[in-house]
């Protein structure tokens, strides 16, 4: 084998193997801008697009030991995303790309936590919300009885003394009427 194809063999299992997922696509007839989007969105999550030849992806498979069903998926036009961290953000632009390829792009699969999902399993990561979203959303559900509960002690607060000299007022005059009744009933 030639250097060149050695140091491209090289690259292509260090990436696999260093990466916390890899999802395989086809991009087949996407032109160079669509695949230039797709590199800018990658980008913004710390992965990385790499077009690979299928028998080049087959020994970098063998090498992280992925079972045989990658095989299956090592046809035609292929590429590889890598990269660390949330896979959710990776996905949705994934499949923003093959949204606007208009049916030339697909995705064949991924290995994601350690196992190989088929398609149908990376379209649905895409649509699961994003680490950030789920935390935005626990931080506010969790918030939410501690405002509830300063807005409750604030209209307190707006109505406590009108009401408590309202109240108090009240309190006074009851015994005050009752005392001078109670004197007259005793004599």
């Amino acid at each position: 084998m030639r250097i060149e194809k050695v140091a491209i063999l090289n690259e292509v299992v260090e990436r696999v193997k260093d990466s916390d997922y890899c999802f395989i696509i086809n991009h087949g007839g996407v032109s160079v801008a669509q695949m230039a989007k797709l590199r800018a969105a990658l980008r913004k999550n710390d992965s990385r697009l790499l077009v690979v030849k299928n028998t080049f992806l087959a020994k970098a498979a063998k090498e992280k030991g992925w079972s045989d069903e990658v095989n299956a998926m090592l046809t035609g036009s292929t590429a590889i995303v890598t990269g660390h961290g949330e896979p959710t953000a990776v996905a949705k632009a994934i499949m923003e790309f093959v949204k606007d390829s208009n049916g030339k792009a697909s995705v064949k699969g991924a290995d994601y936590d350690s196992k190989i999902v088929d398609a149908a399993m990376v379209e649905a990561l895409s649509k699961v919300p994003g680490k950030d979203q789920l935390r935005a959303t626990l931080l506010m559900l969790l918030k939410e009885p501690a405002t509830r509960l300063a807005r409750v002690l604030s209209e307190k607060a707006k109505k406590g003394p009108a009401s408590a000299e309202a109240t108090a007022g009240e309190g006074d005059a009851a015994p005050a009427a009752e005392a001078p009744a109670a004197e007259a009933a005793a004599q």
